[in-house]
């Protein structure tokens, strides 16, 4: 089983003068629900090399068991820190790719043609995508293989508008997952606010927020098992 994660390269909020990135947890829950399923996992980014972490998602109030296992993980950081260029992975080289959030994604990654064209080559052969909390929001520009947005009628879900609310960030973000999602026709459902929710449709898997990192990947290893 090999698993692509696709992290952002993008560590501006906007305006505000503060740093974003990826969301550790969002990348180490997973991490080791791939790697302790016997997975082999390739981390990439737009940019290549050690991609910015959100330093918020550092704290103390956001460690989990799995983020202290990261810190811990000497491999785990060599790694992160020399992930591939996103440009020069295939598709043909993996059974499934996962996307995990932070807010970076949705400057860089839901607009970068390779990462577009990565997840619509994964759909088109039959293999499963993941995504969790903002990062389907990079599934904005996506086609499905008959030219309408690749979650056009299907069941999907994502950081919600009150989560970004309450985070103060809603007039900082170049779009709300939530609203983006919708407006492509995606059939987006949610659960309370910072609940672990996942929706499967298909070779589609999204997850809501930070705390539905590990059951997203869950049901992607059950998906690749089965």
């Amino acid at each position: 089983m090999k698993v692509l994660m696709v992290l952002t390269s993008h560590d501006k909020l906007g305006d505000t003068g503060h740093k974003t990135g990826f969301w550790l947890e969002e990348l180490a829950a997973p991490y080791y629900a791939f790697k302790d399923a016997g997975a082999e996992i390739t981390l990439a980014s737009p940019l290549g090399g050690n991609p910015p972490l959100d330093p918020k998602s550092n704290e103390p109030d956001f460690q989990t068991e799995f983020t202290h296992r990261f810190e811990a993980d000497a491999a785990a950081k060599a790694q992160l820190a020399t992930t591939v260029k996103l440009d020069s992975v295939s598709q043909a080289d993996f059974d499934a790719v996962f996307y995990p959030g932070g807010h970076g994604p949705l400057w860089d990654l839901a607009e970068d043609k390779h990462s577009i064209a990565l997840i619509e080559s994964f759909f088109a052969a039959g293999k499963q995508v993941a995504f969790v909390c903002h990062a389907p929001g990079v599934l904005r520009h996506v086609k499905a293989p008959d030219g309408q947005p690749l979650v056009a009628g299907r069941k999907v879900t994502g950081f919600t508008n009150t989560e970004e609310e309450a985070v103060g960030l809603t007039d900082v973000v170049p779009f709300l997952v939530e609203d983006e999602l919708i407006a492509k026709g995606g059939l987006y459902s949610k659960a309370a606010d910072w609940s672990s929710y996942v929706v499967t449709d298909g070779l589609l898997i999204t997850g809501q927020n930070p705390g539905s990192s590990e059951a997203t990947a869950a049901q992607l290893i059950k998906a690749l098992t089965k």
